[in-house]
């Protein structure tokens, strides 16, 4: 019987972790689940924070949040998910710390990890520029807004976006070309203004 469950267990997939966590609220079955993804939520941490006293205890306040979070979220795909968390989580950390989010990085796919750079800038600047930013999402279409958001600050891809939307996945790609500009161009203003 231990052997056939111990068997079942390595079979389990991500889904099955977080299903049963959910049917359960089992610590253990998320606790297997968080195991098998920590050195990547580690890396990010580490990648983010640089210290790693700092990601060993990012690691454990992600896990922490996972507890409640995966009661309501809908989670399609765990580890970009948890990816996303993660990032979150340490840019929360970072933003505590008087960290300023570059823009010259935010646009740019391939190198989103790398526009997180300490800077000596006031919290009423990082606090002006995070409102700007949030006037500027608000002046997009819907569907570029939403497209923006889901992209950047979610991480999905194209085809996720346009499954949890129901845009055409062409019309995606369009969005967030669009959004993309018309978003730099509103900071630019906002900058210069």
């Amino acid at each position: 019987m231990f052997l056939k469950l111990f068997r079942r267990k390595a079979d389990f997939s991500d889904t099955d972790y977080l299903s049963e966590y959910r049917r359960t609220g089992n610590l253990t079955e998320l606790g297997e689940l968080y195991e098998r993804h920590m050195d990547m939520v580690f890396a990010v941490c580490f990648r983010y924070l640089r210290d790693e006293d700092d990601a060993k205890d990012a690691v454990m306040q992600v896990f922490e949040q996972l507890i409640e979070e995966l009661k309501t979220s809908e989670v399609r795909n765990f580890k970009s998910w948890l990816h996303s968390v993660t990032r979150n989580h340490c840019l929360m950390q970072l933003r505590a710390k008087r960290v300023v989010v570059g823009d010259e990085g935010l646009f740019d796919h391939e190198a989103y990890e790398t526009f997180v750079v300490q800077t000596p800038e006031t919290d009423a600047t990082l606090e002006t520029q995070l409102s700007d930013l949030g006037d500027c999402l608000q002046t997009l279409a819907v569907e570029q807004r939403k497209s923006v958001e889901l992209f950047y600050f979610q991480q999905l891809c194209y085809q996720q976006i346009a499954e949890q939307t129901g845009f055409a996945l062409t019309k995606v790609k369009s969005y967030l070309q669009n959004g993309k500009r018309n978003l730099k161009l509103c900071m630019e203003g906002k900058q210069h203004g």
